[in-house]
Protein backbone atom coordinates (compact mmCIF):
# COMPACT_ATOMS: atom_id res chain seq x y z
CA UNK A 1 0.00 0.00 0.00
CA UNK A 2 1.28 3.29 -1.34
CA UNK A 3 1.75 6.25 1.72
CA UNK A 4 -1.28 7.38 3.43
CA UNK A 5 -0.01 9.63 5.58
CA UNK A 6 3.07 12.38 6.14
CA UNK A 7 4.64 12.13 9.85
CA UNK A 8 6.20 15.78 10.94
CA UNK A 9 8.96 13.88 13.35
CA UNK A 10 11.12 10.85 12.48
CA UNK A 11 11.54 10.18 16.25
CA UNK A 12 9.29 10.87 19.53
CA UNK A 13 11.50 12.95 20.94
CA UNK A 14 10.66 13.95 24.69
CA UNK A 15 12.62 16.40 26.89
CA UNK A 16 13.27 13.72 30.03
CA UNK A 17 12.83 15.75 33.83
CA UNK A 18 12.52 13.15 36.60
CA UNK A 19 9.19 12.80 38.33
CA UNK A 20 7.21 15.35 35.82
CA UNK A 21 4.72 14.21 33.29
CA UNK A 22 6.73 14.93 29.86
CA UNK A 23 5.04 15.10 26.57
CA UNK A 24 5.85 15.69 22.21
CA UNK A 25 3.72 15.85 19.73
CA UNK A 26 3.28 14.50 16.69
CA UNK A 27 1.72 15.77 13.26
CA UNK A 28 0.22 13.79 10.95
CA UNK A 29 -0.64 14.97 7.58
CA UNK A 30 -2.76 13.37 5.13
CA UNK A 31 -1.25 12.78 1.17
CA UNK A 32 -5.11 11.55 0.08
CA UNK A 33 -7.66 13.76 -1.77
CA UNK A 34 -10.57 12.19 -1.45
CA UNK A 35 -10.51 9.37 1.06
CA UNK A 36 -10.49 10.53 5.27
CA UNK A 37 -7.79 7.79 6.84
CA UNK A 38 -7.91 6.04 10.03
CA UNK A 39 -5.33 6.08 12.26
CA UNK A 40 -3.84 3.99 15.53
CA UNK A 41 -1.30 4.63 17.95
CA UNK A 42 0.34 1.72 19.51
CA UNK A 43 3.60 1.98 22.14
CA UNK A 44 5.73 -1.07 23.11
CA UNK A 45 6.11 0.23 26.82
CA UNK A 46 2.26 0.80 27.83
CA UNK A 47 2.92 1.07 31.40
CA UNK A 48 5.68 4.08 30.84
CA UNK A 49 3.43 6.07 27.95
CA UNK A 50 -0.11 7.40 26.97
CA UNK A 51 -1.55 8.17 24.09
CA UNK A 52 -3.76 11.08 23.60
CA UNK A 53 -5.78 10.29 21.47
CA UNK A 54 -4.72 6.95 20.66
CA UNK A 55 -6.71 6.62 17.63
CA UNK A 56 -8.73 9.32 15.08
CA UNK A 57 -9.82 10.12 11.73
CA UNK A 58 -7.98 12.77 9.07
CA UNK A 59 -9.98 14.44 6.37
CA UNK A 60 -8.48 14.43 3.14
CA UNK A 61 -5.56 16.55 3.12
CA UNK A 62 -6.07 17.60 6.21
CA UNK A 63 -3.72 17.47 9.42
CA UNK A 64 -3.89 16.48 13.02
CA UNK A 65 -1.40 15.49 15.81
CA UNK A 66 -1.61 13.55 18.63
CA UNK A 67 0.34 14.05 22.20
CA UNK A 68 2.60 11.50 23.54
CA UNK A 69 3.23 11.21 27.53
CA UNK A 70 5.50 9.56 29.39
CA UNK A 71 4.11 9.42 33.01
CA UNK A 72 6.34 10.08 35.55
CA UNK A 73 9.75 8.42 35.80
CA UNK A 74 11.90 7.95 39.44
CA UNK A 75 14.62 7.00 37.63
CA UNK A 76 16.68 8.19 34.25
CA UNK A 77 16.26 6.41 31.36
CA UNK A 78 18.52 3.10 31.49
CA UNK A 79 20.00 4.23 28.12
CA UNK A 80 19.92 7.83 26.12
CA UNK A 81 19.27 9.98 24.05
CA UNK A 82 18.08 6.68 21.82
CA UNK A 83 15.84 3.87 23.79
CA UNK A 84 16.06 0.28 21.89
CA UNK A 85 12.63 -0.67 23.99
CA UNK A 86 10.20 2.21 23.58
CA UNK A 87 8.73 2.51 20.27
CA UNK A 88 5.54 3.66 18.65
CA UNK A 89 3.67 1.94 15.73
CA UNK A 90 1.19 4.18 14.08
CA UNK A 91 -1.24 2.15 11.83
CA UNK A 92 -3.25 3.93 8.60
CA UNK A 93 -5.73 2.91 6.66
CA UNK A 94 -8.38 4.77 4.06
CA UNK A 95 -12.09 5.28 6.20
CA UNK A 96 -14.71 5.61 3.34
CA UNK A 97 -17.31 3.95 5.56
CA UNK A 98 -16.10 5.90 8.08
CA UNK A 99 -16.69 9.32 6.31
CA UNK A 100 -20.65 8.66 5.77
CA UNK A 101 -21.33 7.73 9.20
CA UNK A 102 -19.38 10.61 11.46
CA UNK A 103 -21.34 9.47 14.80
CA UNK A 104 -19.81 6.37 15.01
CA UNK A 105 -16.06 8.16 15.08
CA UNK A 106 -15.25 7.29 18.51
CA UNK A 107 -12.56 5.04 20.22
CA UNK A 108 -14.58 1.86 19.96
CA UNK A 109 -15.73 2.07 16.42
CA UNK A 110 -11.90 2.59 14.96
CA UNK A 111 -10.73 0.10 17.09
CA UNK A 112 -13.25 -2.06 15.86
CA UNK A 113 -12.29 -0.91 11.74
CA UNK A 114 -8.88 -1.42 12.65
CA UNK A 115 -9.36 -5.53 14.22
CA UNK A 116 -10.90 -5.95 10.62
CA UNK A 117 -8.88 -8.29 8.52
CA UNK A 118 -10.36 -6.67 5.65
CA UNK A 119 -8.68 -3.53 5.91
CA UNK A 120 -4.99 -3.78 5.08
CA UNK A 121 -3.03 -0.90 6.94
CA UNK A 122 0.20 0.74 6.06
CA UNK A 123 2.34 1.28 9.09
CA UNK A 124 4.62 3.75 10.74
CA UNK A 125 7.36 3.03 13.18
CA UNK A 126 8.43 5.62 15.36
CA UNK A 127 11.92 5.40 17.83
CA UNK A 128 11.57 7.34 21.44
CA UNK A 129 14.22 9.35 22.22
CA UNK A 130 15.08 11.18 25.29
CA UNK A 131 16.94 14.69 25.24
CA UNK A 132 16.58 17.85 27.28
CA UNK A 133 18.80 19.98 29.72
CA UNK A 134 18.55 17.47 32.27
CA UNK A 135 19.85 14.76 30.62
CA UNK A 136 22.50 17.00 28.48
CA UNK A 137 23.33 18.07 32.26
CA UNK A 138 23.82 14.35 33.54
CA UNK A 139 25.73 13.02 30.26
CA UNK A 140 27.72 16.07 30.87
CA UNK A 141 28.71 15.66 34.63
CA UNK A 142 29.09 12.14 33.97
CA UNK A 143 31.77 12.73 31.24
CA UNK A 144 29.46 10.84 28.34
CA UNK A 145 30.84 12.83 25.43
CA UNK A 146 28.55 10.34 22.54
CA UNK A 147 25.15 11.29 24.71
CA UNK A 148 26.33 14.77 24.75
CA UNK A 149 26.63 14.87 21.15
CA UNK A 150 23.83 12.97 20.22
CA UNK A 151 21.66 15.46 22.53
CA UNK A 152 22.85 18.56 21.26
CA UNK A 153 22.27 17.05 17.67
CA UNK A 154 18.59 16.33 18.35
CA UNK A 155 17.89 19.26 20.76
CA UNK A 156 15.33 21.48 19.04
CA UNK A 157 16.60 24.39 20.01
CA UNK A 158 20.39 24.65 20.08
CA UNK A 159 22.57 25.51 23.25
CA UNK A 160 22.72 29.28 22.42
CA UNK A 161 18.76 29.50 22.72
CA UNK A 162 18.71 27.59 26.71
CA UNK A 163 16.79 29.84 29.44
CA UNK A 164 19.62 31.42 31.26
CA UNK A 165 19.28 28.97 34.10
CA UNK A 166 19.74 26.08 32.31
CA UNK A 167 23.25 27.25 30.66
CA UNK A 168 23.88 28.05 34.11
CA UNK A 169 23.31 24.36 35.08
CA UNK A 170 24.97 23.13 32.26
CA UNK A 171 28.48 25.31 33.05
CA UNK A 172 28.79 24.03 36.60
CA UNK A 173 27.96 20.27 35.25
CA UNK A 174 31.00 21.38 32.62
CA UNK A 175 32.59 22.66 35.20
CA UNK A 176 32.87 19.18 37.18
CA UNK A 177 32.93 17.05 34.42
CA UNK A 178 35.39 14.14 34.32
CA UNK A 179 35.74 15.18 30.57
CA UNK A 180 37.47 18.48 30.48
CA UNK A 181 36.49 18.23 26.58
CA UNK A 182 32.63 18.92 27.52
CA UNK A 183 32.80 22.89 27.50
CA UNK A 184 34.42 22.16 24.43
CA UNK A 185 31.52 20.59 23.06
CA UNK A 186 28.88 23.23 24.72
CA UNK A 187 30.59 25.98 22.25
CA UNK A 188 30.79 23.64 19.37
CA UNK A 189 26.70 23.51 19.92
CA UNK A 190 26.53 27.01 19.54
CA UNK A 191 27.15 28.18 23.35
CA UNK A 192 29.15 31.45 23.13
CA UNK A 193 31.46 32.28 25.40
CA UNK A 194 30.05 35.98 25.56
CA UNK A 195 26.43 34.81 26.55
CA UNK A 196 28.28 33.82 29.76
CA UNK A 197 28.49 37.16 30.57
CA UNK A 198 24.80 37.16 30.24
CA UNK A 199 24.23 34.99 33.15
CA UNK A 200 23.96 36.82 36.61
CA UNK A 201 27.20 36.36 38.60
CA UNK A 202 28.41 33.54 36.59
CA UNK A 203 32.06 33.31 36.64
CA UNK A 204 33.97 32.45 32.83
CA UNK A 205 34.85 28.61 32.61
CA UNK A 206 38.42 28.22 32.61
CA UNK A 207 40.39 26.98 29.66
CA UNK A 208 41.09 23.47 29.14
CA UNK A 209 44.47 22.71 30.72
CA UNK A 210 42.67 24.34 33.95
CA UNK A 211 39.95 22.13 34.11
CA UNK A 212 42.18 19.86 33.87
CA UNK A 213 44.08 21.04 37.03
CA UNK A 214 42.18 19.37 40.38
CA UNK A 215 44.57 22.62 42.24
CA UNK A 216 43.10 25.14 40.85
CA UNK A 217 39.66 26.51 41.48
CA UNK A 218 36.48 25.77 39.73
CA UNK A 219 33.76 27.98 38.23
CA UNK A 220 31.23 28.70 40.82
CA UNK A 221 27.05 30.47 40.54
CA UNK A 222 26.71 32.42 43.25
CA UNK A 223 22.98 33.60 44.19
CA UNK A 224 21.75 36.53 42.86
CA UNK A 225 21.44 39.47 45.33
CA UNK A 226 19.58 42.50 43.04
CA UNK A 227 15.60 41.87 43.21
CA UNK A 228 15.57 43.17 39.48
CA UNK A 229 17.21 40.21 38.32
CA UNK A 230 15.00 38.30 35.66
CA UNK A 231 12.64 35.43 36.94
CA UNK A 232 15.00 32.76 35.28
CA UNK A 233 18.00 33.99 37.44
CA UNK A 234 15.93 34.55 40.71
CA UNK A 235 15.59 30.36 40.46
CA UNK A 236 19.57 30.37 41.43
CA UNK A 237 18.78 32.71 44.20
CA UNK A 238 17.10 29.53 46.18
CA UNK A 239 20.06 29.78 48.50
CA UNK A 240 21.33 26.28 46.38
CA UNK A 241 25.17 25.71 46.73
CA UNK A 242 26.46 22.94 44.46
CA UNK A 243 25.83 19.98 46.80
CA UNK A 244 22.14 21.15 46.01
CA UNK A 245 22.38 21.67 42.67
CA UNK A 246 23.87 18.00 42.45
CA UNK A 247 21.09 16.61 44.92
CA UNK A 248 17.68 18.07 42.84
CA UNK A 249 19.07 16.94 39.61
CA UNK A 250 19.99 12.96 40.39
CA UNK A 251 23.77 13.68 39.70
CA UNK A 252 25.34 10.89 41.33
CA UNK A 253 28.95 11.08 40.05
CA UNK A 254 28.92 15.30 41.54
CA UNK A 255 27.00 14.95 43.93
CA UNK A 256 29.63 11.80 45.44
CA UNK A 257 32.95 13.90 44.54
CA UNK A 258 31.08 16.90 46.26
CA UNK A 259 30.28 15.02 49.28
CA UNK A 260 34.02 13.36 49.85
CA UNK A 261 35.14 17.31 49.38
CA UNK A 262 32.53 17.93 51.64
CA UNK A 263 33.37 19.75 54.97
CA UNK A 264 31.78 19.24 58.27
CA UNK A 265 28.32 20.40 58.29
CA UNK A 266 28.35 21.01 54.45
CA UNK A 267 26.39 18.29 53.82
CA UNK A 268 23.21 19.93 55.70
CA UNK A 269 23.49 23.09 54.30
CA UNK A 270 20.29 24.68 54.01
CA UNK A 271 18.92 27.13 51.27
CA UNK A 272 16.54 30.35 52.01
CA UNK A 273 13.84 27.43 52.90
CA UNK A 274 15.52 25.47 55.28
CA UNK A 275 15.95 22.12 53.01
CA UNK A 276 19.08 20.43 53.12
CA UNK A 277 20.31 18.59 49.94
CA UNK A 278 18.38 15.42 51.21
CA UNK A 279 15.16 17.28 51.48
CA UNK A 280 15.59 18.01 47.63
CA UNK A 281 17.26 14.62 46.66
CA UNK A 282 14.07 12.66 48.85
CA UNK A 283 11.11 15.55 47.04
CA UNK A 284 13.09 14.28 43.68
CA UNK A 285 12.80 10.43 44.45
CA UNK A 286 16.31 10.14 43.92
CA UNK A 287 17.21 6.80 45.60
CA UNK A 288 20.77 6.67 44.91
CA UNK A 289 21.21 10.38 45.93
CA UNK A 290 19.56 10.11 49.46
CA UNK A 291 21.57 6.59 50.19
CA UNK A 292 24.93 8.24 48.98
CA UNK A 293 24.00 11.70 51.58
CA UNK A 294 23.33 9.51 54.37
CA UNK A 295 26.10 6.96 53.92
CA UNK A 296 28.49 10.37 54.00
CA UNK A 297 27.02 11.38 56.77
CA UNK A 298 23.75 14.12 56.48
CA UNK A 299 21.26 14.32 59.10
CA UNK A 300 18.50 11.70 58.36
CA UNK A 301 16.01 13.69 60.30
CA UNK A 302 16.71 17.36 59.48
CA UNK A 303 13.64 19.51 59.41
CA UNK A 304 13.26 22.71 57.03
CA UNK A 305 11.55 25.55 57.69
CA UNK A 306 7.91 24.20 57.27
CA UNK A 307 9.21 21.38 59.90
CA UNK A 308 9.46 18.77 57.27
CA UNK A 309 11.93 16.38 57.21
CA UNK A 310 12.80 13.94 54.10
CA UNK A 311 10.76 10.93 55.73
CA UNK A 312 7.53 13.55 55.63
CA UNK A 313 8.61 14.46 52.16
CA UNK A 314 8.65 10.85 51.09
CA UNK A 315 5.54 9.73 52.52
CA UNK A 316 3.71 13.17 51.58
CA UNK A 317 4.39 12.30 47.94
CA UNK A 318 3.05 8.95 48.40
CA UNK A 319 7.01 7.20 47.28
CA UNK A 320 6.92 3.81 49.12
CA UNK A 321 10.42 2.81 47.91
CA UNK A 322 11.79 6.03 49.11
CA UNK A 323 9.95 5.57 52.33
CA UNK A 324 11.19 2.15 52.84
CA UNK A 325 15.06 3.22 52.15
CA UNK A 326 15.12 5.97 55.23
CA UNK A 327 12.86 3.30 57.47
CA UNK A 328 16.52 1.53 56.74
CA UNK A 329 18.89 3.91 57.51
CA UNK A 330 16.92 4.74 60.35
CA UNK A 331 15.35 7.81 59.45
CA UNK A 332 12.85 8.67 62.34
CA UNK A 333 9.32 8.19 61.18
CA UNK A 334 7.73 10.38 64.12
CA UNK A 335 8.62 13.53 63.53
CA UNK A 336 5.92 15.33 63.26
CA UNK A 337 5.76 18.97 61.47
CA UNK A 338 6.09 22.44 63.63
CA UNK A 339 2.42 23.70 62.65
CA UNK A 340 -0.04 23.35 65.91
CA UNK A 341 -1.53 20.23 64.11
CA UNK A 342 1.57 18.12 64.15
CA UNK A 343 1.34 15.71 61.49
CA UNK A 344 3.72 12.52 61.42
CA UNK A 345 4.54 11.22 58.40
CA UNK A 346 2.16 8.50 59.08
CA UNK A 347 -0.45 10.74 59.75
CA UNK A 348 -0.19 12.48 56.02
CA UNK A 349 0.07 8.85 54.18
CA UNK A 350 -3.14 7.81 55.41
CA UNK A 351 -4.78 11.52 54.62
CA UNK A 352 -3.76 11.77 51.00
CA UNK A 353 -4.46 8.12 51.04
CA UNK A 354 -1.31 6.60 50.03
CA UNK A 355 -2.22 2.84 51.42
CA UNK A 356 1.37 1.29 50.43
CA UNK A 357 3.42 4.06 52.67
CA UNK A 358 0.94 3.70 55.28
CA UNK A 359 1.24 -0.04 55.17
CA UNK A 360 5.36 0.53 55.50
CA UNK A 361 5.55 2.68 58.33
CA UNK A 362 2.70 0.58 60.03
CA UNK A 363 5.14 -2.40 59.44
CA UNK A 364 8.16 -0.18 61.18
CA UNK A 365 5.64 0.12 64.11
CA UNK A 366 4.73 -3.34 64.86
CA UNK A 367 8.02 -4.98 64.52
CA UNK A 368 8.63 -2.09 67.02
CA UNK A 369 5.83 -3.33 69.58
CA UNK A 370 6.91 -7.20 68.70
CA UNK A 371 10.05 -6.18 69.77
CA UNK A 372 8.85 -5.26 73.13
CA UNK A 373 6.53 -7.94 73.47
CA UNK A 374 9.53 -10.30 72.75
CA UNK A 375 6.41 -12.12 69.96
CA UNK A 376 9.58 -13.74 68.37
CA UNK A 377 6.76 -15.18 65.42
CA UNK A 378 5.24 -12.40 64.68
CA UNK A 379 8.38 -10.38 64.85
CA UNK A 380 10.29 -12.72 61.92
CA UNK A 381 7.41 -12.59 59.82
CA UNK A 382 7.46 -8.75 59.24
CA UNK A 383 11.00 -9.10 59.31
CA UNK A 384 11.15 -11.64 56.54
CA UNK A 385 8.95 -8.62 54.26
CA UNK A 386 12.24 -6.49 54.77
CA UNK A 387 10.96 -3.30 55.95
CA UNK A 388 11.15 -1.61 59.34
CA UNK A 389 14.26 -3.41 61.12
CA UNK A 390 15.88 0.12 61.83
CA UNK A 391 12.98 1.85 62.85
CA UNK A 392 12.51 3.93 65.53
CA UNK A 393 10.69 5.80 67.97
CA UNK A 394 10.47 9.30 68.97
CA UNK A 395 13.50 8.43 71.80
CA UNK A 396 15.22 6.92 69.00
CA UNK A 397 15.18 3.18 70.27
CA UNK A 398 15.00 0.48 67.66
CA UNK A 399 13.59 -3.07 68.13
CA UNK A 400 16.91 -3.90 69.57
CA UNK A 401 17.06 -1.56 71.88
CA UNK A 402 13.72 -2.44 73.12
CA UNK A 403 13.70 -6.24 73.50
CA UNK A 404 17.37 -5.57 75.02
CA UNK A 405 16.30 -3.17 77.93
CA UNK A 406 12.68 -6.10 78.05
CA UNK A 407 15.56 -8.83 78.50
CA UNK A 408 14.05 -10.90 75.49
CA UNK A 409 17.77 -12.73 74.29
CA UNK A 410 15.68 -14.67 71.78
CA UNK A 411 14.90 -11.39 69.84
CA UNK A 412 18.29 -9.54 69.89
CA UNK A 413 19.38 -12.58 68.59
CA UNK A 414 17.21 -12.69 65.76
CA UNK A 415 17.32 -9.28 64.73
CA UNK A 416 21.10 -9.44 64.85
CA UNK A 417 20.51 -12.34 62.21
CA UNK A 418 18.25 -9.92 60.40
CA UNK A 419 21.14 -7.49 60.21
CA UNK A 420 20.59 -5.11 63.07
CA UNK A 421 23.64 -2.65 64.02
CA UNK A 422 24.91 -3.83 67.24
CA UNK A 423 26.29 -0.41 67.72
CA UNK A 424 22.46 1.80 66.87
CA UNK A 425 22.25 4.16 69.14
CA UNK A 426 19.22 6.47 70.63
CA UNK A 427 18.94 9.83 71.06
CA UNK A 428 21.23 9.70 73.98
CA UNK A 429 23.65 7.84 72.22
CA UNK A 430 22.99 4.59 74.40
CA UNK A 431 23.81 1.47 72.25
CA UNK A 432 21.48 -1.91 73.02
CA UNK A 433 24.39 -3.18 75.41
CA UNK A 434 23.66 -0.58 77.79
CA UNK A 435 19.79 -0.77 78.03
CA UNK A 436 20.47 -4.73 78.11
CA UNK A 437 23.08 -3.65 81.13
CA UNK A 438 19.95 -1.22 82.44
CA UNK A 439 17.61 -3.92 82.26
CA UNK A 440 19.39 -6.56 84.34
CA UNK A 441 19.35 -9.31 81.58
CA UNK A 442 22.66 -11.34 81.63
CA UNK A 443 21.66 -13.71 79.29
CA UNK A 444 20.96 -10.97 76.61
CA UNK A 445 23.88 -8.94 77.83
CA UNK A 446 25.74 -12.27 76.97
CA UNK A 447 24.55 -12.77 73.60
CA UNK A 448 25.00 -9.15 72.24
CA UNK A 449 28.61 -9.56 73.89
CA UNK A 450 29.25 -12.89 72.23
CA UNK A 451 27.91 -11.33 69.06
CA UNK A 452 30.48 -8.23 68.93
CA UNK A 453 29.15 -5.83 70.74
CA UNK A 454 31.30 -2.88 72.13
CA UNK A 455 31.43 -3.43 76.08
CA UNK A 456 33.41 0.00 76.22
CA UNK A 457 30.80 1.97 74.07
CA UNK A 458 30.27 5.46 75.93
CA UNK A 459 26.31 7.43 75.66
CA UNK A 460 26.23 11.09 74.51
CA UNK A 461 27.20 11.54 78.61
CA UNK A 462 30.49 9.55 78.68
CA UNK A 463 28.69 6.43 80.43
CA UNK A 464 29.65 3.05 79.34
CA UNK A 465 28.00 -0.07 80.62
CA UNK A 466 30.01 -1.39 83.21
CA UNK A 467 29.64 2.81 84.86
CA UNK A 468 25.82 1.99 84.37
CA UNK A 469 25.85 -1.46 85.42
CA UNK A 470 28.39 -0.38 88.58
CA UNK A 471 25.92 2.95 89.27
CA UNK A 472 22.91 0.37 89.40
CA UNK A 473 24.47 -1.74 92.04
CA UNK A 474 24.49 -4.99 89.86
CA UNK A 475 27.72 -6.39 90.77
CA UNK A 476 27.68 -9.80 88.97
CA UNK A 477 26.54 -8.04 85.50
CA UNK A 478 29.75 -5.35 86.56
CA UNK A 479 31.73 -8.33 86.70
CA UNK A 480 30.59 -10.17 83.57
CA UNK A 481 31.24 -6.87 82.02
CA UNK A 482 35.24 -6.78 83.38
CA UNK A 483 36.39 -10.39 82.47
CA UNK A 484 34.52 -9.40 78.61
CA UNK A 485 37.17 -6.24 78.45
CA UNK A 486 35.27 -3.45 79.87
CA UNK A 487 37.43 -0.90 81.02
CA UNK A 488 37.42 -0.74 84.56
CA UNK A 489 39.23 3.11 85.07
CA UNK A 490 35.57 4.16 83.81
CA UNK A 491 33.89 2.93 87.55
CA UNK A 492 32.43 5.15 89.32
CA UNK A 493 34.64 6.08 92.40
CA UNK A 494 32.21 4.54 94.93
CA UNK A 495 32.58 1.14 93.08
CA UNK A 496 36.38 0.61 92.51
CA UNK A 497 36.87 -2.17 94.82
CA UNK A 498 35.20 -4.10 91.30
CA UNK A 499 38.46 -3.56 89.72
CA UNK A 500 40.34 -5.88 91.59
CA UNK A 501 38.09 -8.38 92.21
Amino acid sequence: MEKLVEVSEQEVCIEFKLGCKCRANINLKSLTHLTPIAFKVQTSSPHKFLVNPPNGLIPPLSSTSFQVILKPQTQIPSTFPRSPSDRFLIKTTPANDLQTNPTSQNDNSLNMWFSSPTHVTHDIKLKVVYVGPFLLSHSIATGDADAVKHILRRQKSGAAQLPSLDIASLLEAAATSRNPNMLNLLVEAGLKLETLEQVPNCTKPYEESELESKSKPKPKFKVPQNDSEDKEALMLSKGWVPIHLAAASDRYDVLSALIEDAKVGELDCRDKQGRTPLHLATSKESLRCVRQLVEGGANKNAKSNDGRTAMFRAAANGDPAMVALLLDMGADPNIGTNDSHSQSPLDIARDKGHKEVVEILERGELVLMAARRGDLNRLESLLRKGVGIKCCDQYGLTALHSAAIKGHANVVAMLIEFGMDLECEDAEGHTPLHLAVEGGSIETIEVLLDRGADVNARSKRGATPLYMAASMGYDYISQILIKRGANSSCLPSSSSSLSSS
